[in-house]
């Protein structure tokens, strides 16, 4: 039998991370999504309980407090945390699970369980991650600029993960990904795509215009 793995995947805002999970889990009956806590406003199309549970400040505090969460962070002015207790249920019972958290979550969880897998997902520029971000519709432009501003932060930390996927085309991004979640992603290795991809890294990480 099949040991459970725990995946985390980060990337910036508009970089296409939350597509690409939903077409491996639903390609793989073996492959779960943890859903978040958060604080932040439901968005149009956004379900509770399925794209995350929304509760209000109060209520996550609780929470914290109490060491429900495996992890937490606050990203854009909104707290956001993975229970410990559900991730904990879906392994037991031989179910992969990936997690979805920002770079300061996933430190978190790479301190307290060193035999996750972690990976980042990049934008092939940052014209893409800003024409992304603008085709979504759910930001103005001071917001967009902002989630612009902290996508060089975000991609800052790419080094800390174990493999890296250029989301250029969504297909072979997912075909990548899918490689690595079957431990054949030796080529998508943090260290290999960084030296593959050098010229596109710092580009990623210049000043955004």
């Amino acid at each position: 039998m099949t040991t459970a793995k725990l995946y985390i995947i980060s990337a910036p805002s508009g970089a296409g991370k939350t597509s690409l999970v939903k077409a491996l889990v639903e390609a793989d009956a073996q492959l779960q999504v943890s859903i978040s806590y958060t604080t932040r406003t439901m968005r149009p199309g956004e379900r509770d309980g399925i794209n995350y549970f929304f509760v209000d400040r109060e209520a996550f505090q609780q929470m914290l407090s109490r060491g429900d969460f495996l992890e937490s962070a606050e990203v854009f002015d909104n707290f956001y945390g993975t229970a410990q207790q559900s991730v904990e249920e879906m392994l037991a019972r031989g179910v992969s699970v990936i997690l979805e958290i920002d770079w300061q979550g996933a430190r978190q969880i790479q301190q307290l369980m060193p035999d996750a897998i972690a990976i980042f997902i990049l934008p092939p520029s940052l014209n893409a991650l800003k024409e992304r971000l603008t085709n979504r519709g759910q930001d103005d432009d001071a917001v967009i600029t902002r989630r612009m501003n902290e996508a060089k932060n975000e991609m800052a930390h790419y080094h800390e993960a174990d493999y890296l996927v250029i989301n250029d085309d969504f297909a072979l991004a997912l075909l990548e990904l899918q490689s690595i979640f079957a431990g054949h992603g030796q080529a998508f290795r943090q260290q290999t795509q960084q030296q593959q991809h050098r010229r596109l890294l710092e580009a990623l990480l210049s000043s955004p215009e």
